[in-house]
């Protein structure tokens, strides 16, 4: 096995407890396998998979397929045609946390947007009447279109805006908003994939910190009794227990969700209800996520569609058809 850096060999000290687990948590970082793919049905599954299927967890939804290893379900031609979304088991392990919220979602707001996958589960498993995906990245735009578009995610409106000026122009208008937060990284290695500086403390910490301006921004936009779904693909505490425990403490409104489906993968280092998941377990390279809820009783806001500056949207729905927003591309 390649030598670990000093940095790496310092997280998993931090991670875990038992010698056995820093071992394999840093085997599967340096010495990276693949992970068997994932898929996410937009339409109706066909009777008869076209693709070999693994035995699902007692968690996954019914509309997640967790493949065979070496499998390419990106080639096959219902993908180009929209009727499933290819993506990494961590996310839907990620993702799963909104299976939790029972009450009804009218409006989703997906704050990380790009390229798509939470926003397309959000909306297959709530079924809002909106959902708002949002991108600041210019140049990410286009992929998160284009997955919304090829997945014929109905009644969705794409943004391109900072978490600040939401906070601002659409407070307590949203149920659920999805902050898939931007981090270090630290998943790829176990992809096979770079991150280059992901350990050091200085790319942490400017991670957190930008994780923190992001979910407190979040936080303003979340209605009465709705929720925020906080979720990363790194494994630094600073940027996964110790960001929920600042904006608990800086927004006693919210209280952590139990969620009783992920109760094994619950973290053993906060009292915190948040989950991981680590790439030794050989089912996807590895998330962080927790679901609040806004405590608050009261009403939500209305929101006002003219003040996103859409950039593009699907109009098949009653919410959007009466709106008129420059610069959407029906």
């Amino acid at each position: 096995m390649e030598k670990p850096s000093n940095l790496l060999l310092k997280l998993s000290r931090r991670l875990f407890e038992s010698l056995d687990e820093q071992e394999k948590f840093i085997a599967a970082l340096v010495n990276p396998q693949s992970f068997a793919p994932s898929i996410l049905w937009c339409q109706s599954k066909p009777e008869i998979s076209p693709f070999l299927v693994e035995t699902p967890l007692t968690w996954q939804p019914q509309f997640i397929d967790r493949l065979a290893l070496g499998e390419k379900p990106g080639q096959h031609p219902l993908h180009n045609q929209g009727y499933f979304y290819c993506l990494d088991f961590s996310s839907v392990f990620s993702a799963s946390i909104l299976l939790a919220i029972t009450q009804p979602i009218h409006t989703i707001f997906d704050m990380c947007a790009a390229p798509g996958g939470k926003s397309i589960f959000a909306w297959k498993a709530l079924q809002p009447e909106l959902l708002i995906s949002n991108e600041v990245i210019g140049k990410r735009l286009g992929m998160l279109i284009s997955n919304l578009k090829r997945c014929q995610i109905n009644s969705s409106i794409v943004v391109n805006r900072d978490s600040s000026i939401f906070a601002e122009s659409i407070p307590a208008s949203s149920n659920l908003v999805i902050v898939d937060a931007p981090c270090t990284g630290q998943s790829l290695l176990a992809k096979g994939e770079k991150a280059p500086g992901c350990f050091h403390p200085t790319a942490i910490n400017k991670s957190a910190n930008r994780q923190k301006r992001i979910i407190a921004n979040s936080a303003q936009l979340v209605a009465p009794q709705g929720y925020l779904a906080y979720m990363t693909c790194t494994y630094s505490l600073e940027e996964n227990e110790q960001v929920c425990e600042w904006f608990l403490s800086r927004f006693p409104q919210f209280q952590a969700v139990k969620v009783s489906h992920l109760q094994e993968y619950q973290s053993h280092l906060t009292n915190i209800p948040c989950y991981r998941m680590f790439p030794q377990n050989r089912l996807g390279a590895g998330a962080f996520t927790v679901l609040f809820q806004n405590k608050n009783e009261g009403e939500s806001q209305e929101l006002d569609l003219g003040a996103l500056s859409t950039v593009w949207m699907n109009s098949n729905s009653a919410v959007l058809k009466d709106t008129n927003i420059v610069g959407a591309d029906c």
